[in-house]
């Protein structure tokens, strides 16, 4: 009943949220719940709890009368008690940035949050993001997006004849994991500067340490973000934000954010293990922990004490932005650039005369991206997601276990797919004998028409 009257009193078109205009035209977007216990006074109520036994409902009382503003800039942001932030969660959406911010806000451990597909992203009118901003840079990435566009039809065409819809299979269902396909082909042809929305689901601790690397990150865009999300939480949290900056740690982050942060260590296409600092005596003792595990669950996190294991790979940065999802893993950001050629499974899964046509733009849009002459960190807009790039995994067991089974089956997108499906080779001959197994997809690379029920849809 509470509840209901609260609903009454507080419609959602009356909610007051904060939006603020980034400069490249997108937006960052607080969203307020219109509850009544903010997260400010959430975190205070924890922290309060955490200090005394007199029960909840008493620093209730305490949050009635005073209010939790003079105590959140008190004790989180005066004092530098950390952990109260991590008590109040907020929720942050930002919206037509390039997917080279979106990977910069989701470089973060805790991250939690969702990005949108380009499967559902109409490309004919989403903006790319152009930073150059000439006559040249703008026909690069209208040349992408034309051949995005005009490819379509005709690869669902040829895909249907590879693919030919079974008797058993549902017609809307067929059509839905023949054109979800198509998407994962062509989104190989995007620029990395093509805009795509984030949610960004957090706490106000994590966000204001994540800043903290953002503001100093090497794309200006990215450094936008940052200071249009600070000015915006100033706003719907006034006493949760306006941490005293040290000279030193600005320094030190920006030294390391412009010189360190994109990793562009060479690579093969194959899976190779780069570092193994697995303790086989320790893990030897868990035998049947590993031997014992079922289907669909995960092995204890208390088995990362066993130590880590580093693979290294070429992988699309269309698929990288898959695999970042796994933070239980530490990945490093790689630099976009055609250094390492474009993946042949965009390219072999095209028609024939298409084809042709996707291998002369790539070969022309390569010179044109030359012709720039920008830095290589501004040229990643203009380069399309379907070019390899180094990737770095590091992770313990449980870690890489969780990533193996989930991406090696049928329903991954095929070049991430394969990746996985060496990682979990190399995984079951290195530890088999020491009891792992893994459950994984019999037939990993067979087209099912299954992944057309992988959507939200609105009722």
């Amino acid at each position: 009943m509470r509840y209901t009257t609260i609903c009454s009193v507080m419609p959602i078109s009356s909610l007051k949220h904060t939006t603020k205009r980034l400069r490249t035209g997108g937006t960052v977007f607080i969203l307020n719940t219109g509850a009544v216990i903010t997260p400010e006074a959430e975190a205070m109520l924890q922290a309060l709890h955490s200090r005394s036994t007199g029960g909840i409902k008493a620093h209730l009382k305490v949050l009635a009368e005073k209010g939790s503003d003079k105590f959140m800039s008190s004790y989180y942001v005066g004092y530098g008690h950390k952990s109260i932030g991590d008590c109040g969660t907020i929720t942050i959406f930002v919206e037509g940035v390039s997917m080279l911010a979106a990977k910069a806000i989701q470089d973060w451990k805790l991250y939690s949050g969702q990005e949108a597909s380009t499967r559902y992203i109409d490309f004919s009118k989403q903006v790319f993001v152009d930073p150059v901003g000439t006559r040249a840079s703008n026909a690069i990435l209208e040349k992408w997006r034309r051949f995005y566009l005009k490819s379509q039809e005709p690869l669902k065409e040829h895909l249907r004849k590879r693919f030919p819809k079974e008797e058993s299979e549902k017609e809307t269902i067929y059509e839905k994991a023949i054109a979800a396909r198509a998407f994962d082909i062509m989104r190989g042809f995007l620029p990395s500067g093509a805009s795509t929305n984030l949610a960004w689901h957090t706490n106000l601790r994590q966000v204001a340490d994540e800043l903290m690397l953002l503001r100093h990150h090497p794309l200006t865009e990215v450094q936008d973000i940052a200071e249009t999300l600070t000015k915006a939480l100033d706003v719907a949290f006034p006493s949760s934000f306006g941490h005293e900056k040290f000279e030193t740690t600005e320094a030190y982050n920006k030294f390391w954010m412009n010189n360190a942060y994109y990793y562009s260590e060479k690579a093969t296409d194959t899976v190779k293990i780069l570092d193994d600092s697995i303790d086989k005596k320790l893990l030897s003792s868990y035998k049947g922990i590993l031997k014992k595990r079922p289907f669909k669950t995960e092995l204890p996190k208390y088995l990362a004490e066993c130590g880590t294991l580093q693979f290294g790979f070429l992988l699309d940065f269309g698929s990288f932005r898959d695999i970042q999802r796994h933070r239980a893993v530490t990945q490093r950001m790689p630099l976009v650039t055609t250094k390492y050629g474009f993946a042949k499974w965009y390219l072999e899964s095209l028609p024939v005369n298409v084809r042709t046509e996707a291998k002369k733009l790539l070969k022309m849009q390569e010179a044109s991206i030359k012709k720039l002459k920008t830095t290589k960190e501004i040229a990643q807009y203009y380069i399309a997601m379907g070019f390899q790039l180094p990737n770095r995994v590091t992770g313990d067991l449980p870690a890489l276990v969780y990533l193996v089974e989930l991406r090696a089956t049928r329903f991954v997108h095929p070049t991430l797919q394969k990746k996985a499906s060496q990682m979990a080779a190399i995984l079951e001959k290195r530890f088999g004998k020491y009891g792992l197994k893994l459950h994984l997809d019999s037939d990993p690379g067979r087209f099912d028409s299954g992944r057309g029920k992988h959507d939200i849809i609105k009722k």
